[in-house]
């Protein structure tokens, strides 16, 4: 039980630190070395992803924050066309606009495990970070059950996040990835995207065998 405690918290803040890297950059990114953090930990669970998480580090410490905002603005904001734009109604809905209705599933979905965007918070239910942040909050619910020895619960969290990466965030995650490091510009999303995939495909692999266990 210690070491899936172990791991659970390990994927707890492997997600949030990821969802950090897709907002719009803040000092913090850079000042808290989120980039170098995100490698240390992903070596326990995903070794392959720990080295792009690396090159992350490297390529934000080497530019400056504006560079860094100019970047992430050009590939996921506008106002010209989006290079990677970061919601999955664009993927996943015949329409391929926001605020789809795989957003409104989404929303539907964050309110059945007793969550709604807070009324301040200004983006949309679908919005790559906050997928991964929803995942986050899952891993943290899994961990509590893990502490408290109800394998029954920890059962159920695992297969709400085998569901929700099922339905939400699988289906888009390799055409998204895939974007922004096609676009060959931005280093340092390049191998934040490449460290994104690398990871959730390796987490989501063993989730399944988890819950297929």
């Amino acid at each position: 039980m210690t070491e899936s405690f172990s791991i659970t918290a390990t994927r707890e803040d492997i997600y949030r630190l990821l969802a950090a890297c897709y907002y719009s950059p803040t000092p913090a990114l850079l000042e808290e070395n989120c980039c170098a953090s995100l490698a240390t930990l992903l070596e326990k669970v995903a070794p392959d992803a720990a080295q792009y998480a690396t090159d992350a580090a490297v390529a934000a410490g080497s530019g400056s924050l504006d560079a860094l905002a100019v970047e992430h603005a050009r590939l996921f904001i506008g106002p010209f066309q989006l290079v990677a734009p970061p919601y999955g109604s664009i993927y996943l809905d015949d329409a391929k606009t926001v605020m789809g209705d795989s957003t409104a599933k989404i929303a539907t979905f964050y309110h059945s495990c007793g969550l709604h965007l807070a009324d301040d918070f200004h983006e949309l239910p679908d919005h790559f970070a906050v997928e991964l942040e929803f995942i986050s909050y899952l891993a943290f619910k899994q961990r509590e059950a893990e502490h408290s020895g109800d394998t029954d619960e920890v059962t159920r969290i695992i297969s709400l996040q085998k569901e929700f990466l099922d339905r939400f965030l699988m289906p888009w995650l390799e055409p998204f990835t895939s974007a922004i490091i096609a676009d060959g510009e931005a280093p340092f999303y390049q191998a934040i995207a490449r460290c994104t995939a690398a990871f959730i495909n390796t987490d989501y692999a063993a989730m399944t065998c988890t819950n297929n266990g």
